[in-house]
């Protein structure tokens, strides 16, 4: 585990290294780009860790950095997908570990929310208090993502990482198919992260563009719905397009007065 620059937690804790590419949000994805080509480690190649798979049971923080007033945000896992076929084997070990530090709230973030449910622990029912479910979705190709989370798993905190966005994704506008109508899944999302995509401007692993509007539009809807949300970036594109130092469009203090939002799940609609 290792203190983390991602914006909205505090630590990593990654149980595997490597995952497998879904669609085309995962084109530039940066755990490929920093593998280093390989020389790191194969990002193809899904392998349990060995010294830090234990970590969260040694972590010592007892407040978060990034969250007023609450508990220690865990990434779990920033390189890879839990919910891989290939994690199958170990996944309670790790269900294990989180239950027994309830003084931690882990984040579990995938792109293969279809496979929550017959995943989770047998002890899951509603959801534990400590884990937060989220799935990651860049462009309307992949809004089934939320669908499949939304309507098909239960849990405390169910949120959305719309990053590296590289369409407009209309929240208001998802619905599904039920025997008694069309049902709008945005009242089922409790929390929403919002960024650009990094990356190089040349080479293998390059940048999208994202439109400052897009952003804007997922802030209007998330605040329409009372639903906080997280602006983390604007990313590679707004920065060079805005001039910015931070070459990610991750600074805060440089971003339009407006936009300049973070807030974290309302645990008194979904209490930990």
């Amino acid at each position: 585990m290792a203190v983390s620059k991602i914006q909205w937690t505090d630590a990593t804790w990654n149980i595997a290294r490597g995952c497998k590419k879904v669609d085309s949000d995962c084109k530039y994805c940066y755990m490929y780009r920093d593998s280093m080509n390989g020389t790191r480690y194969e990002p193809k190649e899904i392998k349990r860790t060995k010294t830090v798979f234990d970590f969260p049971l040694k972590y010592t923080e007892t407040y978060s950095k990034s969250w007023a007033g609450g508990k220690p945000l865990i990434f779990t896992s920033s390189l890879t997908d839990v919910f891989l076929p290939e994690i199958d084997s170990y996944r309670n070990e790790m269900w294990d570990i989180i239950r027994k530090c309830p003084h931690l709230i882990f984040q579990i973030l995938t792109k293969r929310p279809e496979r929550i449910q017959e995943c989770l622990p047998h002890d899951w029912n509603d959801g534990w208090d400590n884990v937060w479910l989220g799935t990651s979705v860049g462009s309307n190709e992949s809004i089934q993502r939320i669908k499949d989370l939304v309507l098909k798993v239960d849990a405390k905190v169910k949120f959305l990482s719309l990053e590296p966005m590289h369409s407009q994704i209309d929240l208001n506008e998802i619905t599904v198919k039920t025997k008694i109508g069309e049902l709008y899944v945005i009242p089922g999302i409790d929390w929403v992260i919002v960024g650009g995509e990094s990356g190089h401007d040349t080479g293998k692993y390059r940048y999208r563009e994202c439109k400052l509007e897009w952003i804007e539009k997922v802030v209007k809807d998330c605040e329409a719905n009372q639903i906080p949300v997280f602006v983390k970036q604007l990313g590679t594109h707004l920065s060079k397009q805005l001039k910015l130092k931070d070459r990610h469009g991750g600074d805060i203090e440089e971003f339009p007065q407006h936009l300049r939002i973070r807030n974290f799940p309302n645990l008194n609609k979904t209490t930990v």
